[in-house]
């Protein structure tokens, strides 16, 4: 049984305003319908896997199990870091949990956030590389190049990678990104693969590669995982020892200096999604070269993407060529497509003058369900909430704003002080200022309801919890 481990606690800036700290890409409906979080849980999935072993970070705990619960998968563990430490300690945390029950599991290590547009034909690329990982090799999956790309990293082969089967080939040396006449000049050679950052190992083989290799990580994360405590069903890796972990990416830490690595080419199709040119190519655009989400409309135009992520607004380009355009609620972005690998400088440059834009995405997701700011004033704020089925909202007052809540769609359960009764649809309700309350959704369908805030100060930080099902402080 191979065990996948599925990495989705980073915020990528490359795919802005789409993807935010608050909300990264791995969340998103990119391609299709589902997420990239979710195809790739989808992907790992089936005979011979068991249930996915995940690590990601407190704010997107709930967004994780409710990205799993709609895809019919049910997850194992899911192992909460304290703060980001890159891929090393992660990596580390999940083989240490795992050689608690089965030393001798196979661990398939994945970003959540790449495209594999043929999962049947990966699948048989992990087969290809199982008996060498239990073997005690260290497995790696190289990407066939189609082109000199300058952001990635790479493998070089030990041998010649042939037609790029899926078969298990030494492994020379990992190689950083290179620049342009490098790239080319390995794309000519024919054995070198790009670097997937996807691995396949046992977790005893792994813990020893890090004792080897990497001592100076064994006993912090060794000391989280063992003082780790349950949360609502989440393990809450510990965050004082977890902090003296260094942060350190896997190949760093322990690829670039082992002997006992292998590699498995892939050709079947491939992506990170690093950027809006990636999204583009892997559209598929139509005979002009131009991609379109369902509200823009183009005339005239070539090799361009126009993307809109809002219902209501409808994004429109006339003789645009080599052009991103992609348009949120709340922010607008506009790229030659050759500069589409510098986004992260309009992220940087919003940071630097303290734009919400930056990091914060439109909806605020909770545990709940989600929320969006429809107009903001000096005094007062309109928010469209939609609480899932079953869901409550914690028990709470404020000391700063009053609220009327106006249901929309469905019923809501709501408790003002020592009074609780039901709001349908088209009735609402009074909160007054320091009035202790509660909102839930006893239906089965998603309730809305429109939510009128007025006060001295409006920040989501003006919140008293009594109570709360999700144990937020």
């Amino acid at each position: 049984m191979i065990t996948p481990i599925l990495l989705c606690g980073g915020s990528g800036t490359r795919l802005w305003p789409l993807s935010r700290r608050s909300y990264p890409k791995q969340f998103s409906p990119l391609l299709g319908e589902t997420t990239l979080f979710q195809a790739s849980a989808q992907r790992l999935a089936g005979d011979g896997y068991g249930a996915p072993l995940v690590l990601t970070n407190s704010d997107f705990r709930f967004i994780v199990t409710e990205q799993l619960s709609e895809v019919g998968i049910d997850p194992g563990a899911i192992l909460i870091e304290p703060e980001g430490r890159n891929t090393a300690p992660a990596i580390l945390a999940a083989a240490l949990y795992l050689q608690k029950t089965d030393p001798e599991a196979l661990m398939l290590v994945a970003p959540s956030d790449h495209v594999v547009p043929d999962a049947a034909a990966f699948r048989d690329a992990v087969a290809a590389g199982e008996a060498a990982a239990r073997a005690g090799q260290l497995v790696t999956f190289g990407i066939k190049p189609t082109h000199a790309e300058t952001g990635y990293g790479y493998l070089e082969l030990e041998g010649d990678a042939g037609d790029f089967s899926p078969r298990a080939i030494g492994l020379k040396r990992f190689i950083e990104k290179p620049d342009a006449k490098t790239a080319e000049m390995m794309l000519a050679a024919g054995n070198f693969l790009w670097n997937a950052g996807i691995f396949l190992f046992s977790a005893d083989a792994i813990v020893d590669a890090f004792r080897t290799h990497a001592p100076g990580l064994m006993a912090p994360v060794q000391a989280s995982v063992d003082q780790a405590r349950p949360d609502l069903g989440f393990l809450r890796l510990d965050p004082e020892t977890w902090g003296g972990a260094d942060d350190i990416s896997i190949d760093y830490a322990v690829m670039e200096r082992a002997d006992n690595l292998t590699v498995v080419p892939f050709a079947a199709g491939w992506s990170d999604l690093g950027g809006w040119d990636a999204v583009w190519r892997e559209a598929s655009p139509d005979e002009n070269g131009v991609v379109l989400s369902p509200n823009a409309t183009a005339i005239d135009c070539k090799n361009s993407l126009l993307r809109s992520e809002d219902v209501g607004l409808e994004v429109v380009g006339i003789g645009l060529n080599n052009i991103i355009a992609v348009a949120m609620p709340d922010a607008v972005l506009v790229a030659d497509i050759s500069r589409a690998q510098d986004v992260k400088l309009a992220v940087a440059a919003l940071k630097e003058k303290a734009a919400a834009q930056a990091t914060a995405f439109p909806k605020d997701h909770r545990p709940w369900g989600w929320f969006e700011s429809l107009v903001i004033g000096e005094r007062f704020q309109v928010k469209r909430i939609v609480v899932h089925p079953g869901a409550a909202l914690s028990l709470q007052s404020h000391h700063h704003r009053s609220e009327h809540w106006i249901v929309v769609e469905g019923t809501a359960r709501v408790t003002v002080d020592d009074k609780v009764k039901l709001v349908t649809e088209n009735q609402s309700v009074y909160i007054p200022l320091g009035a202790v309350h509660r909102m839930e959704n006893p239906g089965k369908l998603p309730m809305v309801l429109i939510e009128v805030q007025t006060g001295s100060y409006l920040g989501e930080d003006d919140i008293i919890r009594y109570e709360d099902v999700y144990a937020r402080s």
